[in-house]
């Protein structure tokens, strides 16, 4: 089996309906991407099999669904109106925008340009004659801090008091509902909020298809726990992360950890999971131990008490928070390169297919009439009483074997076909896609063979 590039899986995604090219009929806006009807349908699936992995199947933790725009004070107290900058450059010759550590990151290894400053980072660049990648030259501007929040205006007159910021990032929302929640749930610590929605950044340099764009959606999850019991909160979420990956159809030899050398200063320890994509190792998980410091933060700010008060032993204290963040578009874009191959089958023929986990494919069941004329009808009956169950689609174009082909592809799990033994002895052909083995049943037992796949 042959893994697909990314020139090919981008050709896939617009050819079958994952992905657009955001306002395409307009020439597009540069890394805005639009989910078709198959991808909606993916994204959807992998959103419910995490609010199953971390909502449903785990005590006291309880999903949210905060408003994107928050009172500016949030990004006060978040340290974001201060501090999320990215040291940002301009090429003198081309008047290209670029970030100086990723200029640095991408020529050498010998230094991490994470752990240097801006005046540090500026010097290697001009004593190493680092280029422009877009005109080849040397010749840049000083480093300058651009802050990655989106901001706008609320209400009808402009001006500073009117600014209000696009959310970067979806914790805070967890972050000032821990009362309510605590409050609603009757819950007592441990305990964790999940949400899943968007966040928007100004990225300068965003790229590699949808793994960096200026709008994505992130599934976060924080667990509000007792000093003392973080660390291990913080490696059981660790090894919950690949667990999730793994459930969701992500190989083990294409996942790996990759922890944080270079430490915020709220942290007390952090750690990605990375993918290997065809450009190479990309994070799709963050997980981090973010101490006190976010709880006591929006205290100082609100004035309002977010102490915890622990009845066995009279304490008052700030809980510890456990984040566990996982990119919905990255973990989209890594279930496909995983999942979608070019299978040989025997020399001379092969056969695109997409091996999703049955519960994350987009349609479930392919009706196929073997003849359109003659068994049109009974399969448009099965049709619509599957309908009631699953996502299905029907296929009468071309013949039998080319429809077998477009499910696969596109990763359905089941084709029925409706052929004489269906119209005679209500029996189908029911034929995996994986194994591409054929089997016969009666209608009636359809649905609870089915079902048993989809079940978590």
């Amino acid at each position: 089996m042959r893994r697909l590039s990314m020139e090919k899986l981008v050709a896939f995604c617009n050819q079958y309906g994952f992905i657009f090219q955001g306002s395409e009929i307009y020439g597009g806006l540069a890394n805005t991407w639009d989910y078709g009807p198959l991808g909606t349908r993916l994204k959807n699936n992998i959103k419910d099999a995490w609010r199953y992995f971390f909502i449903q199947k785990r005590n006291h933790s309880y999903e949210i669904d905060s408003d994107i725009l928050m009172n500016p004070t949030v990004w006060e107290a978040s340290g974001h109106l201060a501090s999320f900058t990215d040291p940002l450059l301009d090429c003198k010759e081309c008047k290209t925008r670029h970030r100086a550590d990723n200029l640095i990151n991408d020529v050498t290894s010998d230094v991490n340009a994470d752990a240097m400053t801006q005046e540090e980072m500026l010097h290697y660049i001009t004593e190493h004659k680092i280029p422009c990648p877009k005109c080849g030259k040397s010749n840049y501007t000083d480093i300058r801090q651009f802050n990655l929040m989106f901001a706008t205006q609320r209400g009808v007159t402009q001006g500073n008091t009117n600014i209000i910021y696009l959310r970067p990032e979806n914790a805070q929302g967890e972050y000032v509902n821990y009362l309510n929640v605590m409050r609603t749930m009757r819950t007592k610590l441990p305990f964790s909020i999940g949400q899943i929605g968007k966040a928007f950044r100004n990225e300068i340099t965003p790229g590699n298809f949808t793994f960096r764009t200026i709008e994505f959606e992130q599934m976060e999850y924080q667990t509000f726990c007792k000093k003392g019991t973080d660390e291990e909160q913080y490696e059981y979420f660790k090894q919950y992360g690949t667990e999730f990956f793994e459930f969701i159809g992500l190989s083990k030899e294409h996942l790996r950890y990759h922890d944080h050398e270079k430490l915020a200063h709220y942290a007390k320890a952090a750690c990605d999971i990375e993918y290997l994509f065809p450009f190479g190792w990309g994070e799709i998980n963050g997980t981090h131990n973010r101490t006190d410091y976010d709880l006591s933060r929006h205290q100082q700010y609100s004035g309002k008490s977010l102490e915890y008060y622990e009845e066995q032993t009279g304490e008052r204290y700030i809980p510890y928070i456990v984040e566990s963040t996982y990119g919905l578009d990255r973990t989209f874009l890594a279930v496909m390169f995983e999942t979608l191959v070019e299978e040989e089958l025997e020399p001379g023929e092969s056969r695109q297919v997409m091996k999703l986990p049955a519960m994350l494919a987009p349609i479930k069941v392919n009706v196929l009439p073997l003849i359109k004329k003659r068994h049109s009808e009974k399969a448009m009956e099965l049709y619509q009483m599957l309908q009631k169950y699953f996502m299905v689609s029907y296929d009468d174009a071309g013949n039998i074997g080319k429809r077998y082909r477009r499910g696969d592809a596109i990763g359905t799990p089941y084709a029925i076909t409706i052929d004489d033994n269906t119209l005679d002895n209500d029996i189908v052909t029911l034929r995996d896609r994986d194994s591409m083995l054929q089997i016969n049943i009666p209608t009636g037992e359809l649905i609870s063979h089915i079902m048993k796949a989809l079940v978590y």
